[in-house]
């Protein structure tokens, strides 16, 4: 099954807020979620949990990576359920404290606006993305018990960036993988997310695809359950292969000229999407990460080895 709205998937797993941007909550007596979404839909997130928890809150957030639209809501979410704790990587902790990643993250919080109409437009946020400090601080092996029957592995997964990471719950086969295993977007395809570098993203990859999942979620749009997990995988290394293919083929015919590269390839994933789709901006910054993730070892051979 593929699923790809707000709701329950299945087994107390529920997407909330919007498919686009989620959040996930799998619902016990010590409610878990997983991912911060984006700031703007705050009080979408809030509404949707207290409607699906009444009087619970949320025992901890676990986050998998500093991303405006993956961190975004988590000081709202805070403020509205004190109790909960924030988990997140030693490197997310650290790019949260950086003045210039926070304002990036502003930045890109106000643009993603145009990326939620349809949503109720009373119910989204004008205040500005805010910091925040994690209370847990979780490393590549650590387990967490949630409670009797219900822990979480951490498995450290860079490559989309350096301070990701995913989780398996092992009782309820889900893993969280987000971008680390790639995005299927609108159009079916599964765009190849190496921002910090290609060789790490697919090694990663590799490893998620390796986990026992019947449950896989990303961290856009999509949900995937049963044989529809090893599916995706497959498609999304295959994906993996036939982008950094495509952006050697392009590098070559367009003589190095980033520009041209990017607009090649823009025009082919990202004009063709229907909304709501990620902002431009962010589109353009991620791509020309992903493009240079591949280059490098075309441009400067000795950097691919580090």
């Amino acid at each position: 099954m593929i699923f790809s709205k707000t709701g329950e998937v299945r087994d107390g797993l529920f997407v909330i807020g919007a498919a686009h941007f989620p959040l996930y909550l799998l619902k016990s007596e010590k409610p878990l979620l997983v991912e911060g979404g984006i700031s703007v839909l705050g009080e979408v997130y809030r509404r949707d949990l207290v409607d699906r928890l009444g009087n619970l809150q949320p025992e901890m957030i676990l986050l998998t990576h500093a991303h405006f639209d993956h961190c975004g809501a988590v000081s709202y979410l805070k403020k509205a359920f004190p109790g909960m704790k924030i988990a997140a990587s030693p490197e997310s902790a650290e790019i949260l404290k950086r003045p210039n990643a926070v304002n990036l993250m502003r930045t890109l919080s106000e643009s993603a606006r145009e990326s939620v109409k349809g949503m109720d437009r009373a119910l989204l946020l004008k205040d500005a993305f805010e910091p925040f400090e994690p209370d847990v601080i979780l490393r590549d092996g650590d387990r967490i018990e949630i409670m009797s029957g219900l822990s979480v592995q951490v498995l450290q997964t860079p490559g989309h960036t350096r301070d990701f990471l995913s989780y398996y719950i092992p009782e309820k086969k889900i893993l969280f993988a987000s971008e680390a295993g790639g995005c299927a977007v609108g159009s079916g395809n599964i765009s190849v997310e190496c921002l910090t570098g290609f060789d790490v993203y697919l090694a990663s990859l590799r490893r998620l695809a390796a986990m026992e999942a019947e449950i896989l979620c990303q961290g856009h749009f999509f949900v995937y359950t049963d044989q529809d997990v090893q599916a995706f995988f497959a498609r999304s290394i295959r994906s993996t292969l036939e982008f950094k293919e495509m952006v050697e083929k392009s590098w070559d015919q367009e003589s190095g000229d980033m520009q041209r590269v990017m607009a090649g390839i823009k025009e082919l994933e990202y004009d063709p999407l229907p909304q709501p789709k990620q902002p431009e901006q962010a589109y353009l910054a991620n791509l020309e990460a992903r493009v240079k993730s591949i280059v490098t070892s075309i441009v400067n051979p000795a950097a691919s080895l580090e």
